[in-house]
């Protein structure tokens, strides 16, 4: 089956499945003849027969070749890279942890890129005071985005995702964390800048006042302006799509808020569901919409699909957990990270607890890559394939920003 490769945004659904949208005949990804994985299958008996993958499976899992193509495999290792004798300059990885090594970012892609994400923070939304542009420096949002997006066709569609990636830090920061954050009153603070995402529908009287607020600060002026951006190229589906995911964001850093109201440390589990609210999940679901083409929305709505985002989530999220652990530990307060809640409910060090989180990502690791797997063997269409390449190439590139951006974060001294 030959790959889409870039493409003008557009859905691919096959023509079966535009035949059961229209007509009502037939269920989900059964519908253009692909087999339903079972998300928690029982383990293979012994005796089960050896099959040979089918090309497709072989292709998504070998992934494309040439620049940048390392960070679009699927394919499984059992064991983590072995360490470089010396480490890198630009950072060392976490010893142990599951990763795939990418190519360094296009350098002009990355310039350019930076030259525009900064231009519009400064010029058209007036993003942040001059004191922060060390910060906004240090975070090297171009070489993140390029990592994270190789298979994006202009440096247009990369500035979707730059755009709605700094929007959502700055939320974060303002709101949440550094600059001012607080959990008291973070709610209301939150429904009001998700309005920028899912604009109000209200009365005459009332509009004009709602869409000035749009404008009332940095966090709501950068929703407004990204969305608007967003929304201009991508589809409907595909925005409503990011909104219900930003929604989930939300929620997940209200669950955070209220448990450092009442000084409540969750159970792991406990944690572990509420950064599946609060992570990157917004990010890697528009992969689509970066590369320019569609996964409709029915095969974006399996259930198998939801199992590989949310693990492609959970597991990039970990990783931030880790990097910024010591950045973390330096700052006012007690910061809920995974390893801070292993060692308090564990009861055992902050070595061992660091450590047995590291072993959690390389779980989460395995778990997604066995998922997207199991549903490129069972529906390779062209655009399931190519989705699920992209979420990959955003995973890998997650951990290489992580691991680079020294600016930001430094390793603790466990090894």
């Amino acid at each position: 089956m030959p790959d889409p490769g870039p493409s003008p945004l557009q859905s691919s659904l096959p023509a079966a499945a535009a035949r059961f949208g229209a007509h009502g005949h037939g269920r989900g990804i059964e519908a253009v003849g692909c087999v339903r994985p079972a998300l928690f299958a029982p383990p293979a008996q012994a005796s089960a027969p050896v099959t040979t993958p089918s090309p497709a499976l072989e292709r998504v899992l070998r992934g494309p070749s040439g620049l940048g193509a390392a960070g679009l495999s699927l394919a499984r290792r059992e064991e983590p890279p072995a360490p470089e004798e010396e480490p890198p300059a630009a950072g060392r990885p976490i010893p142990g942890l599951y990763y795939h090594p990418v190519p360094e970012p296009d350098p002009v892609r990355v310039e350019e890129l930076s030259h525009r994400i900064k231009a519009w923070a400064v010029d058209e939304v007036e993003l942040y005071p001059p004191e922060w542009e060390d910060q906004f420096d240090g975070f090297s949002v171009g070489r993140y985005m390029v990592a994270c997006h190789p298979d994006a066709p202009t440096i247009d569609h990369l500035m979707l995702a730059t755009r709605l990636m700094v929007a959502e830090n700055v939320v974060d920061d303002c709101y949440c964390e550094d600059h001012g954050g607080s959990p008291v009153g973070l709610g209301g603070r939150l429904l009001l800048a998700h309005t920028a995402l899912d604009p109000l529908h209200t009365t005459t009287e009332y509009q004009p006042e709602w869409a000035e607020s749009l404008h009332s600060d940095a966090p709501r002026r950068a929703y407004r302006s990204a969305m608007e951006y967003f929304a201009q190229e991508a589809t409907a589906s595909q925005a409503d799509r990011f909104r219900h995911d930003m929604a989930r964001l939300h929620l997940g850093y209200l669950a955070e808020a209220a448990w450092a109201e009442t000084d409540y440390v969750p159970q792991v589990w406990e944690y572990l569901s509420m950064r599946q609210f609060n992570n990157f999940r917004p990010c890697p679901t528009i992969t689509d919409t970066v590369g320019g083409y569609e996964l409709p929305a029915d095969l974006h709505a399996q259930p198998a699909m939801q199992r590989v985002i949310a693990l492609a989530g959970n597991a990039t999220t970990i990783v931030n957990d880790l990097y910024s652990y010591t950045k973390e530990l330096a700052s006012p307060g007690r910061h809920l990270n995974l390893p801070v809640v292993i060692a308090e409910r564990e009861g055992c060090s902050v070595r061992e607890a660091y450590l047995k989180a590291v072993e959690v990502h390389n779980d989460l690791m395995h778990a997604f890559e066995a998922a997207a797997a199991d549903l490129a063997a069972a529906c390779p269409v062209p655009s399931v394939l190519r989705f699920l390449r992209g979420v990959a190439a955003w995973v890998d590139g997650n951990h290489h920003w992580h691991q680079t951006n020294t600016y930001r974060y430094s390793l603790p001294d466990f090894w």
